[in-house]
């Protein structure tokens, strides 16, 4: 999360080492290939596709994606594509956005070293055997603040109120189907249909970053009621892996996870479940409650049996914005 505060300073101590990686992202409107599909800048890799307006599980609820394919030049995928489709979903936090959008905002210019375009890359590398999907957050407050209202309800900040049923899983779902057809990758999802419809390749780990973990807390809370649905069981039971990066939100509480019967069933899953912190987030003093949520998601993730991995990052270099936003590489 960037709070108001840390924008202020952050941008003072961390604009000259963030613009100089991004000094030459020089930014052309970006050029059409197939219908609804764009590539993100002229010179760009031809793997790296925006599709627009993907739709979702309801009419409303419609989302921008960026898709990194494994797919080489002529479309191919290795020898093992026609029964594997391995996928990792990316939860951008605040200011991040298309390149292009932040090259015109002064504020957020500063900051396009960690524009969709630049991270999806970095997980490309992260990844290499997996399709990345960079997922942009359905509203900007103020150009700045990331709402995944289609996930979870947020008010305008982007605060979540989390519940057992809103559908971020099925919304989810919908996103990568339709995504999946409209860049023509093989072996598309189905839309659901009733029973069974994920092919036997078919696996997937979620991602989130900062104001993005609060769509992986929505998920953990409908895990139960998802993992029942004869329509959504077999998808959610392809979720291999869930990564929390440094989350954080402007709410008062609900960082992380702390629900005992919530985390049971995530244990339960058997959904390996990675946590990465930074002191940026969980040492602020004025933001006390989350380093304690974070402790008790992880303590409680233990006692149930859970398949989990932590790790404290930068943890003897004062909190920064700027590693903060370093922990997209180095986790």
């Amino acid at each position: 999360m960037i709070t108001t505060r840390g924008v202020a300073t952050g941008f003072h101590c961390a604009a000259k080492a963030m613009s100089a990686a991004a000094g030459s992202s020089s930014f052309e409107p970006p050029e059409h290939s197939l219908p609804g599909v764009q590539e993100t800048r002229p010179g760009s890799p031809s793997r790296l596709r925006r599709l627009v307006d993907i739709p979702g599980c309801q009419p409303d609820r419609v989302n921008d994606l960026l898709l990194l394919s494994t797919l080489d030049s002529q479309g191919r995928c290795g020898s093992d594509a026609e029964y594997r489709s391995a996928h990792v979903v990316f939860f951008p936090g605040d200011i991040q956005n298309f390149q292009q959008e932040m090259s015109l905002q002064p504020e957020e210019a500063q900051w396009l070293s960690w524009s969709l375009e630049n991270v999806a890359l970095t997980l490309g590398h992260r990844f290499p055997d997996r399709h990345v999907w960079v997922i942009r957050a359905s509203r900007m407050y103020l150009h700045k603040f990331s709402c995944y209202h289609n996930f979870v309800e947020s008010n305008l900040f982007g605060a979540p109120e989390h519940s057992p049923d809103y559908g971020a899983f099925r919304h989810l779902r919908a996103l990568l189907s339709n995504g999946m057809e409209r860049a023509g990758l093989p072996n598309p999802l189905p839309l659901q249909r009733g029973g069974d419809t994920v092919s036997p390749g078919f696996s997937l780990a979620v991602v989130g970053f900062s104001k993005g973990c609060v769509v992986l807390n929505q998920m953990v809370y409908e895990l139960a009621r998802a993992r029942a649905d004869p329509e959504l069981g077999p998808f959610v039971e392809r979720l291999s892996d869930m990564y929390w990066l440094d989350g954080g939100h402007p709410g008062g509480s609900e960082t992380w996870v702390t629900d005992k019967r919530a985390l049971g069933e995530l244990a339960a899953s058997g959904v390996a479940v990675h946590a990465h912190v930074t002191p940026y987030e969980v040492r602020d003093p004025m933001r006390a409650w989350v380093g304690r949520e974070h402790g008790r998601f992880v303590k409680k993730l233990e006692d149930l049996g859970a398949r989990l991995s932590q790790k404290l990052h930068f943890e003897d270099e004062p909190a920064s914005i700027e590693n903060h936003f370093r922990i997209i590489q180095d986790f």
